[in-house]
């Protein structure tokens, strides 16, 4: 991690259809703007606010230095991206969020933005001591375009080309805006106006879904919360930006290195974690001379039926790009030619039926098994798979219609093996466990089955969660919108199942495979595009994928 420096490097980026700043002011020379690797912890609101008061007492700062450390982040961030010209409108509340504001104003100011317009809310007549400070700093510049408001506020005119810095509350708001603040929140989202929100958008919690709380489940309106562009967190990201329902509300998110107290980080306990390459690289082995085949794990693959045999075709490919040694398809009778010819690499194994699954007994030394893509959900295969739960001896993943097996037969979930690893899509999920009225009641669920039955869960969507029994929860940030794409769950249940057959533990398999899922399907879109990106070719990256990730080890 790049450390904090007394001044800023020039910064770059681009904002479609706003003004961009190529030259680097004094401000931005000598710090690199650095947006943190997500190789981290995620930590609540009342543990980031330990750790900045830990950074000021070991670094021995004041808090109102931290701040000015984490407005010049901020402001660096928008010279970047808008010109001098650019008419900016601050918008600041009465705690160290509006703080924030008020002194990236000033910094705009000094560095030559003269159309910076600056509103502070202070209907209580109290603001915090390092907001009250920051507005004295401001007030000691000459023809600074300020008001306060103590009474009624008579907004400003925002239009589509202007930007609004938004810093009226941040991530420690434990209650929904009301009044005058969502007045403002809802004439900022009705502007159409550029929005950078500072920490998190205002009237979004910091660990919570809009559409629900870990402690009361409480609803927010969106339209009372401040629907942001950008945001702006530093250094640590938050519960918040991992739930679908806020991707509206928060729009692009970046973290901004402000050098926080990595011991008092270390020492912070928390269950929540984000997959970053340089956690998943140290993990993985680098194949070796004088090793075989067999070296490399055996794996089978109980897929397809009946006009679904690519299933199976996308779930072996998949395995053998990842590096298991072989890897078996067990599918009905009529799927040989199509396997044989799609995936010749991989063993084919027919049941007895012609169109689908009947038997899942496992007749040879196996060190991984996967059952479901593909395979219906007939009497016949159910019944198969429940016979399999009874007497499975190797790691198991199930996915796709095993899953749905499993919901249409509930009882069978207490004979999971210890350790299976199962990965649910969101529909999979509510199936199995009922639905759920919002993403973080999903999590929730998730969270709370993973140790009821001593499962893994992978639940896939945008963050892709992985969920172990220990409450230990591990989002993943690869991937993109072109793997929404039928197949592509198919294509992770054999990257996953391929690392379980080279021995690795399902805890690690699980986080990996997630990793190099999203990374095989970025790979893909960089070259291809994001549209018409098959679950082919996310297999085909998959090599390439690992090989990156080996690549970046020193």
């Amino acid at each position: 991690m790049l450390k904090y420096k007394q001044n800023l490097s020039r910064c770059s980026g681009s904002t479609p259809g706003l003004l961009r700043y190529n030259e680097g002011p004094d401000l931005c020379r000598g710090l690199i703007v650095h947006i943190t690797p997500l190789a981290m912890k995620i930590i609540n609101s009342q543990g980031i606010q330990q750790i900045d008061n830990a950074t000021c007492e070991s670094q021995q700062i004041s808090s109102i230095e931290l701040m000015e450390r984490a407005a010049t982040m901020v402001s660096c961030e928008i010279i970047s991206r808008f010109l001098p010209s650019q008419r900016i409108v601050v918008i600041a509340g009465p705690g160290n969020n509006g703080g924030d504001a008020l002194a990236v104003a000033r910094m705009l100011i000094e560095q030559g933005y003269r159309r910076v317009e600056i509103f502070l809310f202070n209907v209580t007549g109290k603001l915090s001591h390092d907001c009250d400070e920051e507005c004295k700093r401001l007030m000691t510049m000459d023809g600074v375009d300020f008001t306060e408001i103590t009474h009624a506020f008579n907004p400003p005119y925002l239009g589509k080309n202007d930007v609004v810095v938004d810093g009226l509350f941040g991530s420690g708001l434990n209650q929904p805006m009301q009044g005058g603040f969502v007045a403002v929140a809802r004439y900022i989202n009705e502007s159409g106006a550029y929005v950078i929100s500072i920490d998190v958008p205002s009237g979004l919690y910091g660990d919570t879904s809009l559409l629900g709380n870990w402690e009361t489940s409480g609803n927010i309106n969106p339209r009372d919360v401040v629907h942001a562009n950008l945001t702006l967190a530093f250094q640590i990201p938050r519960l918040a930006f991992f739930f679908a329902e806020n991707y509206p509300v928060l729009g692009e998110w970046k973290l901004l290195d402000i050098d926080l107290d990595q011991q008092k980080i270390s020492d912070t306990q928390t269950n929540f974690y984000v997959i970053d390459a340089k956690n998943i690289a140290p993990l993985l082995h680098k194949r070796l001379p004088f090793t075989g085949k067999r070296d490399y794990g055996s794996a089978l693959v109980f897929a397809g039926s009946t006009g679904m045999f690519g299933a199976a075709v996308m779930s072996a490919r998949a395995a053998l790009k990842s590096g298991a040694g072989l890897v078996t398809v067990h599918s009905a009778k009529r799927g040989l030619d199509i396997l044989q010819t799609a995936a010749p690499e991989a063993m084919f194994e027919p049941d007895r039926n012609e169109h689908f699954i009947t038997d899942m007994k496992i007749h040879h030394n196996h060190q991984a098994v996967a059952v479901g893509p593909g395979i219906g959900t007939q009497d016949p295969t159910a019944n198969a798979l429940q016979n399999l739960l009874q007497n499975c001896p190797a790691p198991l993943l199930l996915d796709a219609d095993a899953l749905n097996c499993i919901a249409q037969r509930p009882s069978m979930l207490s004979l999971l093996p210890p350790k299976t690893i199962i990965t649910p899509h969101i529909g999979e999920f509510d199936r199995l466990f009922g639905e759920q009225k919002s993403s973080e009641d999903r999590l929730r669920t998730a969270i709370e089955m993973s140790r009821q039955y001593n499962i893994i869960i992978v639940l896939k969507g945008h963050y892709t969660a992985v969920v172990r029994p220990t409450g230990r929860v591990y989002f993943n940030m690869t991937g993109n919108p072109g793997m929404a794409t039928a197949g592509a769950g198919d294509v992770l249940t054999g990257i996953i199942t391929a690392f379980l057959a080279q021995g690795y533990n399902p805890e690690y398999a699980t986080v990996i495979g997630v990793y190099i899922h999203g990374l095989a399907g970025d790979m893909a879109a960089e070259d291809l595009g994001e549209f018409g990106l098959t679950a082919s070719d996310i297999a085909d990256y998959a090599g390439r994928a690992i090989h990156k990730i080996l690549s970046s080890r020193k």
